[in-house]
C-alpha cells in the first residue's frame, strides 16, 4: 500500500512539473533575433503602397540639389488661338529632379502657400493634394480674356478639375490678360492625380498629352541624380 501510494505521488508530482514547464515556456517571450516578423514586414509594405503618389516622403530616396532639369523639361504646354497655357506639377517626384535653383524656386513657390493648399485639402476631405503651377500668356494684341476654370487633367482615368485655384498675380481673378501680359496661379488638385502616369491637360477645346514622353526623361534624371547622390558629386 505504502510502496503503492509513493508510485502515484510521482506520477503526480512528474504530471505538474510537465504542465508547469510547458506553461513557463509559452509564457517567456522568445529571444529577439533582430529580424522583424512576416506581419511586420507585410505592414511596412502596406503602409509604403499606402503612399499617395505626391506624398514626400515617397520622393526621399531621390535628395533635392542634384538634379539638372529645368522648369521647361517638366512643363507642358497648351495653345490655343489666342493665349498660351503652362503647366508644371510641383509634386516631390518631380522637382526633386531640376537644378538647385529651380528647385529653389518651385519649392518656396508652393511653401509661400503651404497654408491655403492646407486649408483647400481640409475643406475637401482630401487626404493629399497634387498642386501644379500655372501661367496665361497672351500671345495676341489687345486685351485677351481666359477661364481659369476650364483647365483640367485628365489621369488614372478620371477628369481632374481644381478644387481651388490660388492666385499668385495681382489682377488674375479679372480674368484678362493684357498685350503680352500674364497671368499666374497655383491649382490644386485631389491627390489621387498621379504625376507618375500618363496624364492629358486640357484647356477649352485644345488637349495636350506629351506627358507621357517626359515621363521617360523624368525616370533617366532619377537614375542620374541617384548616382550622383551616391558619388557625392554636384552637377
Amino acid at each position: 500500500m505504502a510502496r503503492a501510494a509513493v508510485h502515484r505521488f510521482a506520477l503526480l508530482a512528474t504530471s505538474f512539473s510537465g504542465l508547469f514547464g510547458c506553461t513557463s515556456t509559452a509564457g517567456t517571450p522568445a529571444p529577439s533575433s533582430g529580424v522583424p516578423s512576416p506581419v511586420a514586414s507585410a505592414t511596412d509594405t502596406s503602409r509604403a503602397q499606402r503612399r499617395g503618389p505626391n506624398d514626400p516622403v515617397s520622393a526621399q530616396e531621390v535628395p533635392p540639389g542634384f538634379g539638372t532639369l529645368r522648369q521647361d523639361d517638366v512643363s507642358i504646354r497648351i495653345r490655343s488661338s489666342s493665349l498660351q497655357v503652362r503647366a508644371t506639377p510641383l509634386d516631390e517626384f518631380v522637382i526633386r529632379l531640376l537644378s538647385p535653383d529651380s528647385y529653389r524656386a518651385m519649392s518656396e513657390l508652393r511653401r509661400s502657400k503651404s497654408d491655403a493648399i492646407a486649408q483647400v485639402a481640409r475643406r475637401n476631405g482630401a487626404r493629399d493634394v497634387s498642386v501644379w503651377y500655372v501661367s496665361f500668356f497672351a500671345v495676341e494684341r489687345g486685351e485677351t480674356r481666359f477661364s481659369p476654370r476650364e483647365f483640367i487633367i485628365t489621369n488614372v482615368g478620371r477628369d481632374f478639375r481644381p478644387l481651388d485655384v490660388l492666385p499668385l498675380t495681382p489682377g488674375f481673378g479679372e480674368q484678362r490678360l493684357a498685350q503680352n501680359g500674364r497671368q499666374d496661379a497655383l491649382y490644386v488638385f485631389d491627390g489621387q492625380l498621379d504625376v507618375q502616369q500618363p496624364l492629358t491637360v486640357s484647356y477649352t477645346t485644345e488637349r495636350n498629352d506629351d506627358w507621357a514622353s517626359i515621363l521617360p526623361r523624368i525616370e533617366r534624371e532619377r537614375s542620374l541624380v541617384k548616382s550622383r547622390a551616391s558619388a557625392g558629386r554636384a552637377p
